[in-house]
């Protein structure tokens, strides 16, 4: 059936009321249609001066008849379906792709395929009107559209459900029929950046023979895109550029667009050591850059370019946190002051699901950030991967389509049209705060790497491309035949910029040492870089009791005009209650005045994950809701003297992106506490390349430091395997030197002095705590204002309820399984065994254990107890980092799964592992 014949299908009952909605409201009918009606009016219009309407409205149903429409003005109606398609569908025969002609895609746009001939093609038509020029002849309604839609830019945008949106696209793209028009000196600038980026590659090559570089030829038409899109932003009120990008491309862009001396890219070509012992750097195609940059007419502008790891489209993710952070900080309310620009490649923007995570995140409440600018550096190829065993969609930016995205399909041999398509996006994201995408089409010139042959895999294309000329070349020769240039031109360019290129490589090889600048420099002003001796010194978290006073205030009072449910009322008043009578202070109600004290001192506190402004375990409710409304209250935010800003967001069903947005945020803004939870602790294996490559090792990869907060509720109730465990043994094997903080605290005043010395100290380390579930209710597990009061977090607590002198067994543990082994020797009677508790587990408080163990002195069994199985836990890593006593192990055998699915089994196992700690003869095995 012919898909463009929506007309000869449509119900005369259906398109009547179609065309009175149209009537009453154009703005109301979907776009195709509405193009329909406005053709439609146009042909009635000029119908032979009679009244047109009784020709063609039946007089007792009041339908529209359409056979009784005249032929001249069934071709005005065929006209307006050949408009549609090009709309619609001309991206799909473009002359985008500089090395490879394009797949053929059926129906294509031949006239037959519309209801017209070629006896139509000098007919003039007023359906012209719809494309905003005078009626003209076929001929000249086809060279029109074939201008604007079937060049070297094919546009996408037909599936967008917003009216005005559409009309903006169709009024853009019409100025100058969607193509180039820039002055001399305009041409001059992109040749210019193009040469730029092609002789910085030609120079690398030559010098750095076989060592990889991940080089842009054959889509250098990025540069002068970037260049322009600088200068344009910052007239347009942009004051800060975030960006995130993948290997290829990325040492180019440093130099020819931040503007990082090549000094430093030859010091790290010829792999000199670092100047910081303490620093083990990264390869050089993962750096980053901070820079600030003065526009040709003299504004600045601040860019960053994220470093990021292998896992390439991770780092998207990263620059939104990052952004939304400065537009918190910098601009509150305003997202038009600071751009993310993500670039992709073509493989991994289809392939890597992350990208789904980052793009679901565009217009949500607590992760958007105004609209990023995607573009892809499409080489065709992944790896050795043909595009064709990439993906199944028909383009690799078919993910755009999820949040309504417009994309640009260009060919990367065309400079002015990149950039042209760069000042389209610009336009668009400035106007409408929403993401827009670029599809650069060109090639990769070499293997994925420089040392690989392509040939093994793509023998034809790269036949083709070794005959195919630079960007910069083929630019030169158009405009040598323009007359902007004259034959030198090029020349000129190319020797100035090798000569300076020389230059810095004779002055890098007489330095020892490289020299790696921090990421975002400015905005860690006053923090410093420690050891982990230094992270275990004590930080005074104390707290005033005014001051707390005033924090319980505000989270046990609710507003007297608005109506709860009785749960609410009953829960916030209970917090009065412990506060202000029993001197009780349970998990949340530690939790809510340690973010309240912080707030009180200027500290911003952002929280994040799956169900957070409740909890998964209904213990935090930081927002209520009104029962008849919905209307959501925050309570902190009637904190009396509040200084900071406090902010809590469900985030959508996401792990992976949403902790990597978090991670990015934390990375802009040290000041803020920023938390991401998990809803068991488990999630966050959803989320692991953020952990693994970013997490545990940015600082030492990348020199960035990072308060990144993760909460892990773990605990062994008989959940089964996915909800027990947060896999401890997974954060401690990543554990070394200075990097991270683990703890695993067992009362509400440990954790509130815990999330205190995280804003505290005048460094930033990441910080994993694994949280309680049934703790949170459990009414040993409380603490007194006063150990709110005074004195600071306790990496270890000492058992403090034994004569040391009778204790033989001395238990160590962490978490929650303190509580069930005190209850199994309360119930014992068992005074012979004392149990310290290890809050943090690292860095390990040794020099605190070793002086516990010296309090004992008759103790000569020292016992390691845990919930998790043998193979998980902190045994391992306590085995390894404490060889002052020889464990016995009090746990469960070692198993592949955390913990078994059947409650009772669980049961079984755990009462086992207890009696393990009580009883020498047993053994784990």
């Amino acid at each position: 059936m012919d898909r463009f014949s929506f007309l000869n299908a449509a119900h005369t009952e259906f398109f009547a009321q179609l065309y009175d909605q149209y009537l009453e409201n154009p703005d109301s009918v979907e776009p195709s249609w509405r193009s329909f009606f406005q053709g439609f009016d146009f042909g009635m219009e000029t119908y032979n001066g009679e009244n047109p309407v009784q020709h063609i409205v039946n007089e007792t149903s009041g339908s529209i008849d359409y056979s009784q429409i005249s032929e001249k003005l069934q071709k005005e109606f065929n006209v307006l379906k050949l408009v549609e398609g090009y709309r619609s569908r001309g991206h799909l025969f473009t002359k985008t792709n500089p090395v490879r002609d394009r797949r053929t895609f059926e129906p294509n746009l031949d006239i037959t395929n519309f209801g017209l001939t070629s006896a139509d093609l000098n007919t003039v038509f007023d359906a012209a009107k719809i494309i905003g020029i005078a009626p003209c002849t076929l001929t000249d309604i086809i060279k029109h559209l074939d201008t604007i839609y079937c060049q070297h830019i094919g546009v996408e945008y037909m599936y967008i459900r917003k009216p005005e949106i559409v009309k903006w696209i169709q009024d853009k793209i019409g100025v100058n029929d969607n193509q180039p028009n820039f002055s001399a000196d305009e041409k001059k600038g992109i040749l210019n950046k193009l040469n730029q980026a092609v002789s910085f590659e030609n120079f690398l090559h030559t010098k750095y023979v076989g060592q990889k570089r991940f080089s842009l030829e054959g889509g250098e038409s990025i540069i002068p895109a970037l260049d322009t899109l600088i200068e344009r932003a910052a007239e347009k009120g942009v004051e800060q550029f975030v960006m995130g990008m993948a290997h290829r491309g990325r040492l180019n862009i440093l130099a020819n667009i931040f503007g990082k001396s090549t000094q430093d890219i030859f010091g790290e070509f010829d792999g000199k050591d670092y100047d910081k012992e303490y620093f083990d750097g990264d390869v050089k195609y993962h750096l980053g850059l901070t820079a600030d940059k003065i526009t040709s007419t003299g504004k600045k502008i601040n860019i960053n370019l994220a470093p990021n790891p292998s896992h390439l489209e991770t780092v998207g993710a990263v620059i939104e946190g990052i952004t939304r952070a400065k537009q918190d900080k910098y601009f509150p309310n305003d997202f038009s002051k600071v751009l993310p620009i993500a670039v992709h490649g073509d493989a991994a923007i289809a392939g890597q699901g992350i990208l789904y995570e980052i793009i679901q995140m565009a217009q949500l409440d607590g992760y958007k950030t105004g609209g990023t600018i995607h573009i892809v550096i499409n080489n065709q190829v992944g790896f050795t991967t043909n595009y064709l065993d990439a993906r199944s969609s028909t383009y690799c930016t078919d993910v755009a389509k999820v949040t309504l995205s417009p994309v640009l399909h260009v060919n990367a041999d065309d400079a002015e049209a990149v950039v042209h398509a760069m000042n389209f996006a610009l336009d668009f994201r400035m106007q409408f705060g929403r993401d827009v995408f670029i599809d650069l089409l060109g090639y990769r010139k070499y293997g994925h790497n420089e040392g690989d042959e392509p040939r093994f895999t793509q023998p034809v294309l790269y036949k083709i491309i070794a005959k195919h000329k630079n960007p910069r070349d083929l630019y030169a020769e158009k405009l040598l035949s323009d007359g902007v240039i004259d034959a030198t031109y090029v020349n000129a360019l190319e020797k100035e910029y090798k000569s300076n290129m020389e230059a810095n490589l004779e002055a890098s090889r007489k330095k020892d040492l490289t020299i790696i600048t921090p990421f975002m420099k400015n905005e860690w002003l006053g923090f410093e870089q420690v050891t982990d001796k230094q992270m275990l010194l004590k930080v005074d978290t104390s707290f005033s009791r005014e001051g707390l006073t005033q924090v319980a205030n505000a989270v046990s009072n609710l507003p007297s005009d608005k109506k709860f449910m009785n749960k609410i009322q009953k829960l916030v008043n209970d917090r009065k209650t412990m506060f202000f009578e029993t001197n009780k202070l349970d998990w949340g109600m530690a939790e809510h005045l340690a973010y309240g004290s912080l707030l009180q001192e200027g500290y911003d506190v952002r929280i994040s994950g799956q169900d957070v402004e409740r909890g998964t375990f209904s213990h935090r409710h930081a927002v209520i809701k009104v029962e008849d409304s919905e209307e959501e209250v925050v309570l902190i935010n009637n904190l009396e003297g509040k200084k900071g800003n406090f902010n809590i967001f469900n985030s959508f069903l996401s792990e992976y992106g949403v902790l990597g947005f978090d991670y990015g945020y934390a990375l802009a803004n040290p000041n803020t506490l920023t938390i991401w939870e998990a809803q068991f602790g488990d999630f966050s294996n959803g989320a692991q390349i953020m952990i693994d490559q970013y997490i545990s090792c940015g600082e030492d990869k990348w020199n960035n430091q990072n308060g990144i907060v993760l909460l892990l509720p773990h605990g062994y109730e008989g959940q089964g395997a996915e909800h027990s465990s947060a896999r401890m043994e997974r954060y401690l094997q990543l554990c070394a030197r200075q990097n991270m903080f683990v703890a695993d605290c067992t009362t509400p005043a440990n954790f509130f002095h815990l999330l205190r010395r995280q804003m505290k100290t005048k460094f930033r380390k990441p910080l994993i705590v694994f949280t309680p579930k049934s703790l949170l209710r459990d009414p040993r597990c409380v603490s007194t204002i006063e150990e709110l009061e005074n004195g600071s977090f306790q990496e270890t607590i000492d058992d403090s309820t034994v004569n040391k002198a009778d204790v033989k067994s001395l238990v160590f543990c962490t978490g929650k399984f303190y509580y069930d082994i005190t209850a199994e020797r309360e119930k014992n009677g068992r005074n012979d065994v004392a149990v310290v508790r290890i809050e943090q587990l690292f860095p390990l408080p040794v020099e605190q254990l070793k002086a516990i163990i010296a309090q004992y002195p008759n103790a000569d069994d020292y016992v390691w107890a845990q919930e998790e199985p043998k193979n998980m836990g902190a045994y391992s890593f306590m085995l390894m980092n404490f060889n002052l006593v020889k464990w016995r192990l009090a746990s469960l055998k070692a198993y592949s799964a955390s913990a078994s699915g059947s409650s009772t089994r669980a049961k079984r196992r755990h009462a086992d592992a207890i009696r393990m700690v009580f009883d020498k003869d047993l053994f784990n095995s």
